[in-house]
């Protein structure tokens, strides 16, 4: 229940009680009106007042004093309304009231403007008296704008849901109680249906109906039951023997939703508890003394098993502000003796409407002290096992909390959201009840998809989501479209809109804005197609420049990378003006930041045997995806391995199409091994066939015996056995460079030695068809590298089929 009301439960004033149901006498004069008026502002009945400063402000609409005090009475309904209307007394009049300053505090507070109500109540604080007792409460007002910036500034991201106009209405709700199973909504209302609502203003004025002392309603329990996520049935009132004369208010329900806690204004207010019987509620009856005095009793909740009761009472305090104090049940059955709660959440001002978690550990309540952003703020505790106490509390945060007062957490059975009230812009009227959700990740999926024909998928294309989170800390989500279907895939924070960063092989395409709706439930899909202008010219010549592919955590090149290197460097040579760009790539079995460096190190693998074979440093840029850019799931070793690969694709400027590229002839490489990839280049220096028939003449295999000796003296003798399973093929070039490569059953054994040193191959599953017979070297655009035989290799991928021991 609203403290503040229940504080001021007085005698029933009957003039205000007569008039507070009906509207001003439009006979009446402007005078008569603003007295009116005023009698109800002083009774701190605003409801009642607001009607009569709106006529006299229709006739007078810069009447300063109609326009302050109908400003401070607007505070609890309509916050902008009430800043605009004591802004423009102010203007009017300076010095409309004395107390100005304090007032403009206030309301620039509650609208969020935390640094000029820091202003005013300086202001304000600089007329008053050194001894003026007013300067604490400023002091503790300027605090809480203070801490209310703090908390705006780094706000949660939390989705923050008004129940809706069905639960909610221009008077106050608070008190959420939900059944076990969800479905069952109980809650308080001071709204027009209440009990005695329509009592006849001779009641009202002999104290009969349910009006209080501030002219609103007494407050009654409803229940309403769930339709859906988002939709309650109309509320019925538990009218009888749950509501009393005076306030009554919903606080929990327990043992599989059979009693009842609620309120009641008894001797100050009470906690009482009724039963279920058959389908309505029993007698409300009260607890014992252990819990109830004749001080302010407010808030209360029974832990699971029964037998603890937490609860907020003014009995211990000297001014009669509320504290949190717990009981456990006795042997006997009922309450025993009341134990503070703690100075960890106990504080000198009110504290109250305590709730724990099904599994006890977490203590949600509400509380005008700690770092509260300004009135009831939404605190949790987290309990300490080994230290037997309640941790120090901590504020929820915006937007749970607000300026103005926030109160009555109550988790949802599952635990997976939460209902509170609030007083708070944008509502209903005064206190509405709102869910509380945190907002999940969504999972945003679909296709790149050209433009120019909005049909075409385009592969390899790399799509960055930046965004911010609720507290301005920057978002980043990253995929690639896949080579075989073109998808992409991310997980990213809904709520929010992102710039989506769509680029290819490191060129920017373009950027577009997509606007990602706030997510409460888990596995949420959003389809996305991004459709760009882009049509990808590199993928007739893609064709030509093969993978190569590595053994797990190595950079060492294998003999058939080398052999796809050497086709690069003719195709190369035999267009100088391509330049290219070498890629990098692993599987995910190791870090992020390793793997960068890991393929940063295979793409300079293949770039120093470029090189090396007379390809000019200019015309090769390196970079590393690391694992960023699989081109398959890393769920299986097949798939790693299609993973741990180097790319190849040429460079082109901006706007230029991919030229007609002339494959190339002859022999493009020698013997190098590049710097990382020792002894893995000497063999697989054999030349391609090229188009004319210069390089090498491939023969199928004969028995017995060749010799040749080629144009630059380089010797080469060839045997092969009867049954053709066996063949040994030897080198000996003019510069004493020696190697000898033998294959048998599937298997290679090379050895080499130039003036590097002696280096040894071996390679499994590769049992040659056919020997390649060395020929006039061709001409090239570099350094005539030495002939050697064509070393036949597997050319699929495979997790480690080949060994190189120096």
């Amino acid at each position: 229940m609203d403290n503040v009301v229940r504080r001021l439960l007085t005698a029933s004033c009957a003039f205000a009680l007569a008039t507070a149901v009906s509207q001003p006498a439009l006979a009446q004069s402007t005078r008569k009106q603003l007295k009116t008026a005023n009698k109800f502002f002083d009774l701190e009945n605003y409801r009642a007042a607001i009607p009569y400063y709106e006529q006299v402000l229709a006739k007078e609409p810069n009447n300063a004093v109609a326009l302050f005090r109908a400003g401070i009475a607007y505070m609890s309904f309509d916050k902008e309304k009430a800043s605009d209307y004591i802004y423009k007394a102010q203007r009017l009049k300076k010095n409309v009231s004395k107390d100005v300053e304090y007032w403009l505090g206030r309301v620039d507070h509650l609208n969020y403007n935390f640094d000029e109500a820091i202003t005013h109540y300086q202001a304000y604080n600089a007329t008053l008296k050194k001894k003026d007792t007013r300067k604490a409460e400023l002091a503790q007002l300027i605090q809480h704008s203070k801490n209310a910036k703090v908390q705006f500034n780094s706000p949660k991201d939390i989705f923050v849901k008004n129940l809706g106009p069905t639960i909610n209405t221009p008077f106050s709700e608070h008190s959420p109680v939900i059944s076990s199973d969800d479905k069952l909504l109980l809650f308080t209302s001071r709204g027009e249906n209440v009990t005695g609502a329509n009592a006849s203003s001779a009641d009202a004025k002999n104290g009969k109906g349910n009006l209080a002392s501030d002219g609103e309603y007494y407050e009654d329990i409803f229940e309403a039951k769930r339709i859906d996520d988002e939709n309650w049935e109309k509320p019925r009132s538990l009218s009888g023997v749950l509501n009393g004369k005076g306030h009554d208010a919903s606080i929990q329900v327990f043992d599989n939703d059979t009693k009842m806690l609620m309120y009641r204004q008894d001797e100050g207010g009470d906690i009482f508890y009724s039963e279920k019987a058959g389908g309505d509620w029993t007698e409300p009856k009260k607890l014992n003394n252990n819990i109830n005095s004749k001080q302010f009793e407010s808030d209360a909740y029974i832990t699971p098993d029964g037998r603890t009761i937490y609860f907020s009472t003014g009995k211990y305090s000297e001014d009669g502000t509320l504290d949190i104090y717990f009981a456990t049940r006795q042997p006997g059955g009922d309450w025993g003796e009341a134990k503070t709660i703690g100075n960890a959440i106990n504080t000198k001002y009110d504290d109250d409407s305590p709730f724990l978690s099904r599994d006890g550990k977490t203590l949600y309540f509400s509380s005008r002290g700690h770092n509260t952003m300004g009135g009831y703020d939404i605190f949790k505790s987290e309990w300490d096992s080994i230290g037997r106490k309640w941790s120090r509390a901590e504020n929820m945060g915006y937007p749970i909390n607000t300026p103005d007062d926030d109160s009555y957490y109550r988790l949802s059975p599952d635990g997976s959201y939460a209902y509170m009230s609030s007083y708070r812009i944008g509502g209903y009227g005064e206190k509405d009840i709102y869910t509380i959700n945190y907002i999940k990740n969504a999972i945003i999926r679909g296709k790149v998809i050209s433009a120019k024909d909005s049909v075409t998928v385009i592969p390899g294309v790399e799509l960055v989501f930046s965004g911010t989170q609720a507290d301005k800390t920057a978002l980043s989500y990253r995929d690639v479209t896949k080579p075989d279907s073109g998808n992409y895939q991310v997980s990213v924070l809904s709520g929010r809109t992102y710039q989506v960063a769509v680029s290819k092989d490191g060129k920017s395409i373009e950027t577009q804005e997509f606007a990602v709706p706030i997510v409460t439930a888990d596995s949420t899909v959003i389809e996305k197609n991004f459709y760009v202008p882009y049509v990808d010219t590199t993928q007739t010549v893609a064709t030509m420049f093969k993978k190569i592919y590595f053994d797990t955590d190595k950079y060492k090149l294998r003999p058939e990378s080398i052999t796809e290197l050497n086709n690069i460097t003719r195709i190369l040579k035999a267009n100088p003006g391509l330049n290219l760009s070498i890629e990098g790539h692993c599987d995910s079995r190791n870090t992020d930041e390793y793997n960068i460096v890991l393929g940063q190190n295979r793409a300079d693998a293949a770039y120093n045997f470029l090189k090396k074979n007379g390809i000019a440093e200019t015309r090769l840029v390196t970079t590393s995806y690391g694992e960023r850019r699989p081109d398959a799931p890393n769920d299986s070793p097949e798939n790693m391995q299609l993973n741990r690969r180097v790319e190849f694709r040429p460079i082109l400027k901006e706007g230029e199409a991919m030229p007609k590229l002339n494959p190339g002839t002859g022999s493009g490489a020698g013997t190098g091994t590049g710097a990382s990839s020792t002894g893995a280049g000497t063999t697989g220096t054999g030349t391609r066939t090229g188009a004319t028939g210069t390089g090498t003449t491939r023969t199928s295999l004969q028995p017995g015996k060749s010799k040749v000796k080629m144009a630059d003296g380089t010797k080469v003798k060839t045997k092969v056995d009867e049954d053709s399973d066996k063949v040994k093929v030897k080198t000996k070039g003019a510069n004493d460079q020696e190697s000898k490569t033998v294959y048998k059953e599937g298997e290679i054994d090379a050895k080499t030695k130039d003036e590097t040193g002696k280096t040894k191959l071996q390679v499994e599953g590769a049992a040659p068809a056919s020997v390649a017979t060395p020929a006039a070297p061709a001409a090239t655009d570099s350094t005539q590298a030495a002939p050697a035989t064509t070393t036949p290799a597997t050319t699929t991928p495979t997790d480690s089929t080949t060994t190189v021991k120096p």
